[in-house]
């Protein structure tokens, strides 16, 4: 009996490399969590859901440092000891650790926001992407609401030190950003989109709640959200955009030359210089090109090019004349789509999806569309957006493939689908990577070809439009950020190649400037999915299975794109086998 009680007691002292492995996991993520409480929210869990995140650089220093003991923790495991699918789980991990420590060394907390989205977005998503069900929910977002002046503040401090240091935006793209924050300042507080949550409460809350609410909801807002937003737009006007820098380009920031090209290899996890990234892209274009001046002679279209693009951008069949038959359109699209599914996929999600407008304070300087994803426990769909702004600047030639790359078989598929995955760490499961999602969305516009989604030439041209602005991004970005190309450079470049209108060339060229190698994602992540589609269509001849394929790409999670042609190869070779 003691001999039995002494080796429960060793083996229970004595953890396994893989024990030791989740116990990291399980505590990083905690710590995660509690650190980033909106993005706890996110992905569906409530404990800190009274809080918003505390973003003083004391605070933004020690979690840097956490990150480095996680990481050295890391260091002393025997991954060697470890299954197959826990050592790919460790190197994303590493990769997750080494580039948050990075960030913070790069300074990136400096400038919190970009041309079209930042902390302040993020905070007014807030009544829509929570659903709250109890008393408990809706004093948790009065507490939020009350939270907000002092998180600006705690941004704002840290844009300041960004314009000593001479970490900032560049002021071209600063210009559109004070009337989306101005939207937010409002007189009557029944305007706000704070104020959504209680113009209709859900029957579970007890109507002799309800007024005290509402009214605690209305005076948050009154005191806390409004004069937060108009001391943000002061702060922005008056002090940021003066003197922030006038360069465009990542190089000209401190650091330059290596922090873009550590961003390349953090949005890409390609190890590319910007001249090869600079070359893919002019090889891409050519390539499209050509494609595209096909059609144009298949229609028997009398000019060039680019009286063609004048054509499609100038000619009203192929703009909606309201914003409800763009919705409509859309929806539509979206809706033929679902019924082409299970020709591509064995595995669906449950998650459903729907089609709204970008909300009005974002859609003046907000691209044409985006995929917001829903928390996995709230009652809330996956969402849609579609830019019902400017209708003239939003082709329907081009609304089935936004429609596919954003809804499905792209963002909301891919999105739901990792959500839904068990057997990985919660921190793959949540965590975009950008070559990896962003280039399911490009790659899910090409099947639309194979679906049958494109039915007329102009809808194809749509389609290879958006590819020839993903090849053009290649050019573009590097452009701007290692060669010093000027704004209006990129804009006539993206305007004489793509059939999107000038007020898009325009706004997708100030996200690049504020964004600088987050565009680079999406064909280059196209590029290598398709690849190994050919790969394996090659090898496996007719024993290859698209459902299959498709299943082996996304039922892993997002990967990095060295590790999803590892896992590709490993499908092909265990296919063959069988």
């Amino acid at each position: 009996m003691i001999l039995v009680i002494v080796t429960v007691l060793t083996a229970c002292g004595r953890p396994t490399e893989s024990e030791k492995l989740k116990n990291l996991f399980e505590r990083e993520w905690d710590s995660r969590l509690e650190d980033s409480p909106l993005y706890a929210s996110w992905v569906g869990v409530k404990d800190y859901d009274d809080r918003l995140p505390d973003m003083t650089l004391e605070n933004l220093q020690r979690q840097a440092d956490e990150s480095r003991t996680f990481l050295d923790e890391l260091s002393r495991l025997d991954l060697g000891k470890l299954s197959r699918e826990e050592q790919i789980s460790a190197q994303i991990f590493r990769k997750q650790l080494e580039e948050s420590i990075r960030s913070f060394e790069f300074g990136e907390y400096r400038v919190p926001m970009n041309s079209d989205s930042g902390f302040h977005t993020s905070i007014a998503f807030l009544p829509q992407r929570l659903s709250p069900q109890t008393v408990k929910d809706y004093d948790n977002y009065i507490s939020r609401l009350r939270q907000i002046p002092r998180y600006f503040t705690e941004q704002t401090a840290l844009m300041r030190l960004g314009l000593e240091q001479g970490m900032t935006l560049s002021r071209v793209v600063v210009t559109g950003i004070p009337g989306g924050i101005e939207a937010h300042v409002v007189e009557d507080v029944s305007d706000s989109v704070f104020c959504g949550p209680v113009k209709r409460f859900p029957g579970s809350i007890p109507a002799d709640q309800q007024d005290r609410i509402r009214r605690e909801v209305e005076e948050a807002i009154r005191d806390s959200v409004v004069p937060a937003y108009q001391a943000l737009a002061d702060f922005m006007l008056n002090e940021y955009m003066p003197d922030t820098r006038d360069s465009l380009g990542a190089s000209e920031l401190p650091e330059g030359l290596e922090y873009y090209g550590w961003l390349i290899r953090q949005h890409t996890t390609l190890d590319l210089s910007p001249d090869q990234v600079h070359q893919i892209g002019l090889d891409e274009v050519a390539r499209i090109k050509s494609a595209m001046l096909e059609i144009i002679d298949s229609v028997g279209f009398e000019g060039g090019f680019d009286a063609f693009l004048v054509f499609l951008r100038t000619d009203p069949q192929f703009y909606a004349q309201t914003p409800d038959e763009l919705l409509q359109k859309a929806s539509y699209i979206a809706k033929r789509m679902d019924g082409k599914l299970p020709v591509l996929f064995k595995t669906l999600p449950r998650q459903p999806y729907t089609v709204q407008p970008v909300p009005e304070d974002l859609a003046p300087n907000y691209t044409s569309g985006r995929y917001v994803s829903a928390p996995p426990a709230s009652t809330l769909p996956g969402i849609y957006w579609v830019n019902t702004h400017n209708l003239s600047s939003r082709p329907l030639y081009a609304l089935p493939a936004l429609t596919l790359h954003e809804a499905v078989p792209g963002h909301h598929l891919e999105n739901a689908l990792s959500q839904e995955l068990t057997g990985i760490p919660n921190f793959r499961r949540f965590s975009g990577i950008n070559a990896y999602g962003e280039g399911w969305g490009l790659y899910s516009e090409f099947l639309g070809i194979e679906t049958g989604i494109y039915t007329t030439p102009y809808e194809d041209f749509g389609r290879l439009t958006y590819e020839m602005w993903r090849a053009c991004r290649l050019v573009v970005d590097t452009g701007i950020h290692a060669m010093g190309w000027t704004r209006q450079q990129a804009i006539d470049y993206l305007a004489s190649n793509t059939a999107l209108s000038i007020h898009e060339c325009t706004t997708e060229t100030d996200r690049y400037i504020s964004w600088p190698g987050q565009a680079l994602a999406y064909k280059l992540g196209e590029l290598k999915i398709r690849e190994l589609r050919k790969r394996a269509e090659e090898m496996l001849g007719p024993a290859f299975d698209l459902r299959a394929f498709h299943d082996a790409i996304l039922l892993n999670g997002p990967v990095p794109l060295t590790l999803l042609e590892d896992q590709i190869d490993r499908w092909i070779s265990e296919t063959q086998a069988r």
